[in-house]
């Protein structure tokens, strides 16, 4: 394939050679019975062992799928297993397979073709509003390691449904490479919230290539968070609103922390009459962390809207922020609009808390917090309140 040797036009190149494709095998368990180290930081990307809350579960580690499951209530709603299991189970799944994501669209993709390590698949069948979350984790225990998956994602006509990922590394990995293909197909009627939580590390390498086809009336929200250090992190999902009046909406969160190198961009293809797009970021950037921010809207039929909103908040003189947001109308009665600000912490929203009684340190801590803030996420409350934690967390850090 001529597309192994070929640079993504975004983010730093790297040389795939120097990633390794050895590791153990893992044998099938519940996800309760895996070791502490594995359990605790799987749950700080929000998965939970015990399954409490959850409809289903995936847990992959490495190339190995380890446990999936499907809670008794939920049987004959949803489905989830791996990409490979669901190829082998359904004929039909190839027309989806690499639809949307063009298995040629830089070096990362041929990878992930060639070098395939499973990946989820998830299915919530027609009318079906599953009311708990499914949970999926993607953990690699290997250092150095290259993990290439591809998932699928199908919310049938009239289904509802959250989604939750979580990407992490063992605490003793200390760099790598992870590829991820996630393909999201929302059909008439439905509703598919997915909040995806990376979790890294300091020299890790990744490269996810995402995108979504959104039929009449569904509706696609994105949420994407990234709270931890990466050595580099580029992607720019991709949502079609085809549909007549299909909605979209990325929200993300990024925390940029040491040398950092985020490039994370959102971009909305209105194509149906009436749809409506919307991209929201908020970036966060300290010590020598450089983060991109990027939003792309295209209005290609007149009766579609759609608004980008970008704000950076700098904490370090030596971090680097820079929004990108880009519309392009096509034609004419689109209506396509962005704003985007960066800055630093105002001092005098600082003096106006220390005013009220607050330290200066609590008063930077609560106006950090509300920036960050996952309100817009739309998550059921107990996604939530774990999510918030976890941005409690990375706002102590940062001050």
């Amino acid at each position: 394939m001529r597309a192994r040797g070929k640079a993504a036009a975004l983010g730093p190149d790297l040389d795939l050679d120097s990633f390794s494709r050895e590791t153990q095998s893992w044998s099938c368990c519940p996800v309760s019975s895996l070791p502490m180290d594995i359990t605790q930081r799987s749950l700080d990307v929000g998965i939970r062992s015990d399954e409490e809350g959850r409809a289903a579960t995936y847990f992959q580690i490495d190339h190995s799928v380890i446990y999936k499951n499907i809670e008794k209530a939920f049987e004959g709603k949803v489905e989830a297993m791996s990409t490979k299991e669901a190829l082998k189970k359904y004929d039909w799944l190839r027309d989806y397979w690499w639809r949307l994501v063009a298995v040629d669209a830089d070096k990362y993709t041929a990878l992930a073709e060639l070098r395939w390590d499973q990946g989820y698949f998830f299915r919530v069948l027609e009318g079906q509003r599953v009311t708990l979350p499914l949970q999926s984790c993607l953990f690699i225990s290997s250092d150095n390691l290259n993990q290439n998956v591809h998932n699928i994602i199908i919310a049938e006509p009239k289904s509802e449904v959250q989604i939750i990922t979580g990407c992490v590394v063992h605490p003793n990995v200390h760099k790598g490479l992870h590829v991820g293909i996630s393909e999201f197909y929302v059909k008439e009627g439905a509703k598919l919230t997915f909040t995806m939580i990376h979790n890294w590390t300091q020299d890790f390498d990744v490269r996810p290539r995402t995108a979504a086809l959104v039929e009449d009336g569904a509706t696609f929200i994105n949420n994407y968070i990234c709270l931890k250090p990466v050595k580099s992190l580029q992607m720019y999902p991709v949502a079609y609103c085809k549909g007549v009046e299909s909605r979209v909406r990325f929200n993300s969160i990024l925390y940029g922390s040491g040398h950092s190198y985020l490039d994370v961009g959102s971009k909305v293809v209105l194509q149906g009459d009436g749809s409506r797009g919307e991209v929201v970021a908020r970036a966060l950037a300290t010590d020598h962390a450089q983060i991109y921010a990027r939003g792309f809207l295209v209005g290609e039929h007149r009766k579609s809207k759609a608004h980008l909103e970008c704000r950076g908040l700098l904490l370090s003189d030596t971090a680097l922020i820079k929004a990108v947001p880009e519309l392009l109308g096509k034609v004419v009665g689109t209506e396509l609009t962005h704003e985007a600000a960066v800055g630093k912490i105002a001092e005098e929203q600082v003096q106006y808390l220390m005013a009220r009684g607050f330290s200066e340190a609590d008063a930077e801590s609560l106006i950090v917090r509300g920036f960050m803030d996952i309100s817009v996420f739309g998550l059921p409350d107990n996604l939530r309140n774990q999510i918030g934690r976890l941005v409690e967390t990375t706002t102590e850090r940062a001050l």
